[in-house]
């Protein structure tokens, strides 16, 4: 299949990642085929764990019981444990209904094992036909199915705290030049320039340096191709992304891969560090009177030839084809697909995503303005590691990366045995 590429325009229809809409495809299981019992509650599976993320979703479960649709049981598990787990979730002979996750490539991978229950008959209601073509492509199965309900996205960036920018005299860089003139202004005042956070579970949260340094090096292009198994790891251009990142590592902070990114959010807002490449769902793990205080500024540029690409991923949910509560759970998925429901989310989260329902307002806070322009300002959009590759794929990369930070020297053998197991990956 082909990757067509997002345009400026696509993106201000509404959509903050259309960059893997090709990805999907494969055989879903029809709704026609799947039990229909009404007994028991709907069960949700959510990975959202962060507090404010938690209570959120405990919102709209309560919204939705007051419409006494139905009875919706809300099981929230630790992000990581929920990743390991999915693929014991889906296959179970009583699988959880319904589940928060995401679309591209990796619903492409629970799809093709007939995993994911039909939803066109949503997509053809009132509510999701009003969502962009991107978004309906995005959520598309290669056979026409629909196999994705997408409620909000988000953007990555390189976060800071604007009273300590200005405490340290310091100011957003926009050249990779500049950002290291920034990482050496930080240090010499003995701050840690980059905190990461890739140790505990959330060794994925490395991958997003080298998205970013590939993207900007290589492009959007080749970085998809690379993730789909049409390029080597351990190819010269793949090495050219190694060799920008050993510029910056004496800048990180050497607890990097000691703590998860919480504990890298927590060093961030004490000043430990002074910044921080993630997504904007950090700040539910964040004090709400901090967040007006909380800032980005884009990954710097490296090559201006290269077309600027940001990550962008969605989120939502799918179901099991295996539901005994298909009813039940299509009318669960329709009501998350409306404004109001976006809405309590971004109400009672940390505030910092954007809604799928063209009709549903975000936040209006300065950050969110800035986050929505930063996303439109791309000429193409990527999702994340995992997102544009697999589950599957991203422990290869949690193994590589953080081989790579501790032993950099080592990366020619790094990258040869990346290649090797992707191709496990990719072969199977």
């Amino acid at each position: 299949m082909t990757h067509p590429q997002p345009s400026r325009r696509q993106l201000l229809a509404g959509i903050g990642a259309a960059g893997t809409a090709a990805l999907l495809s494969g055989c879903v299981t029809s709704t026609s085929s799947s039990k229909n019992s009404s007994s028991g509650a709907v069960t949700l599976q959510s990975n959202l764990s962060a507090p404010q993320a938690k209570a959120a979703m405990e919102d709209i479960v309560a919204a939705y019981g007051k419409k006494k649709s139905g009875d919706v049981s809300l099981n929230t598990v630790a992000a990581e444990t929920f990743r390991t787990q999915l693929p014991t979730y889906l296959t179970s002979a009583n699988p959880p209904d319904v589940y928060t996750w995401y679309p591209g490539s990796v619903a492409d991978a629970y799809a093709k094992k007939d995993l994911l229950l039909d939803l066109g008959g949503l997509w053809d209601g009132p509510e999701l036909k009003g969502y962009s073509k991107a978004l309906n492509s995005l959520c598309t199965a290669g056979s026409g199915k629909k196999v994705f309900v997408p409620t909000t996205y988000y953007w990555w960036g390189m976060f800071y705290r604007k009273s300590n920018f200005a405490k340290w005299g310091v100011s957003e860089p926009k050249t990779w030049d500049e950002f290291l003139d920034l990482c050496d202004k930080l240090k010499s005042k003995g701050v840690a320039p980059i905190g990461l956070g890739a140790g505990g579970n959330t060794a994925w949260v490395a991958s997003a340096w080298f998205d970013y340094l590939d993207i900007r090096i290589n492009g959007a292009a080749y970085h998809r191709e690379l993730l789909a198994g049409k390029h080597r790891f351990d190819d010269p251009q793949v090495r050219r992304v190694f060799d920008r990142w050993r510029e910056v590592l004496p800048y990180f902070d050497p607890n990097g891969t000691a703590g998860a990114f919480q504990d890298a959010t927590t060093a961030l807002l004490n000043g430990r560090s002074g910044m921080m490449l993630i997504g904007t769902f950090f700040a539910d793990a964040a004090p709400k009177d901090a967040l007006d205080d909380i800032d980005f500024f884009r990954f710097p540029v490296i090559d201006p030839k290269v077309p600027l690409t940001e990550e962008a991923p969605t989120d939502g949910y799918f179901a099991s084809a295996r539901t005994g509560r298909r009813e039940g759970v299509l009318d669960l998925l329709g009501y998350l697909a409306t404004a109001e429901a976006q809405e309590i989310y971004i109400k009672g989260s940390s505030g910092t995503v954007l809604p799928c329902h063209p009709d549903a307002k975000d936040a209006g806070t300065p950050l969110v303005t800035k986050g929505r322009k930063h996303i439109e300002e791309a000429v193409e959009i990527t999702q994340f590691f995992n997102r544009d590759s697999s589950d599957a794929l991203q422990p290869t990369a949690d193994t590589a990366l953080t081989k790579f930070l501790a032993k950099p020297k080592e990366i020619d053998s790094i990258l040869t045995d990346w290649q090797r197991e992707a191709e496990k990956i990719w072969k199977a």
